[in-house]
């Protein structure tokens, strides 16, 4: 962005991209709050633009993953000036409405499909020793060091290397399905936390889970719908539902959507959308001591991908 087109922005949002932070005092928090009020007045690559000539004097390598990582969270929250009331700002529109479940064809698939044994007999790697293989198969659908958000709950968690948490995921209940792109983001109320959307990275898994009707049912599902996208996983939850991890790396945003909405019309719960909402940690321990059983395992998608 020129200076020109620099100096055309509003004196406070001047004054906030002067206020660049150096490195460990909350550089990808700057990114997410001017992103979040850039949006107004720029578009996508003139943002991206921007704050990358602006943080380049930070004191660290700021890579263009995420600062694009930053520029996207934001658009979901950002600010755009309302008509009609001066200095009043709104955030962007919602997505269109999930769809309602269509009981027919749910009913259908799950007549014709398998149940829990079937998704058991299809999986490719089978985990039946009653030692925990949580840290096994965190290695396998996260390969490297990348960085983890779990939880022992949706109140106690924390965001960190893969290898700091080594040892210790087989005791907690909850992860987010995407590697973090930083150690901490900013709340949708402007409040620093480990577990946002603005310090969730790139989708790496969509999961489906379902909050009604039996297990069984929810493996008929989950393998019909793995005829749409790779079914890298099927996770119990300790209670009554089955997770399945989806890989979904190489696809779009909006071909991602149009799978959730299928699924949402199968049943599927539309909150696990949300890129940074937890989900059931793979043979973890449940708050209630249940263990999170995986019955279903391939990999393949992922290797096959590295």
């Amino acid at each position: 962005m020129t200076a020109a087109a620099r100096s055309e922005l509003p004196r406070f949002l001047l004054d906030l991209i002067a206020a660049c932070p150096r490195s460990g005092e909350g550089v990808h928090l700057w990114l997410f709050k001017v992103a979040r009020q850039l949006h107004a007045h720029r578009d996508h690559a003139e943002i991206v633009a921007l704050l990358a000539a602006t943080v380049a004097d930070c004191g660290r390598h700021v890579p263009i993953s995420e600062i694009e990582s930053a520029v996207n969270s934001a658009k979901l929250c950002a600010w755009q000036p309302k008509t009609g009331r001066a200095g009043f700002l709104n955030p962007t529109a919602p997505r269109r409405a999930w769809p309602t479940v269509n009981q027919e064809q749910r009913e259908a698939i799950v007549a014709n499909g398998g149940g829990l044994a079937d998704l058991w007999e299809a999986s490719p790697v089978r985990i039946e020793s009653n030692e925990g293989s949580t840290e096994a198969i965190i290695d396998r659908i996260f390969p490297g060091n990348p960085l983890l958000c779990c939880g022992k709950s949706t109140s106690v968690f924390d965001t960190k290397p893969r290898e700091t948490w080594r040892g210790q995921l087989a005791e907690l209940q909850l992860i987010v399905p995407s590697p973090m792109s930083a150690t901490e983001g900013v709340t949708k109320e402007g409040k620093p936390s480990k577990h946002t959307l603005s310090n969730t990275g790139p989708r790496r898994f969509l999961v489906v889970e379902f909050d009604t009707g039996t297990t069984d049912e929810h493996a008929a599902v989950l393998l019909h719908l793995a005829n749409r996208a790779p079914l890298v996983l099927a996770v119990h939850s300790g209670g009554k539902s089955l997770h399945g991890w989806f890989f979904c790396a190489e696809r779009t945003e909006e071909q991602l959507h149009r799978f959730m909405e299928y699924a949402v019309s199968l049943g599927a719960d539309s909150a696990l959308w949300t890129r940074s909402q937890f989900c059931r940690m793979p043979d973890g321990t449940r708050d209630n001591g249940n263990r999170q059983a995986v019955y279903f395992l391939k990999p393949a998608p992922l290797e096959a991908r590295q």
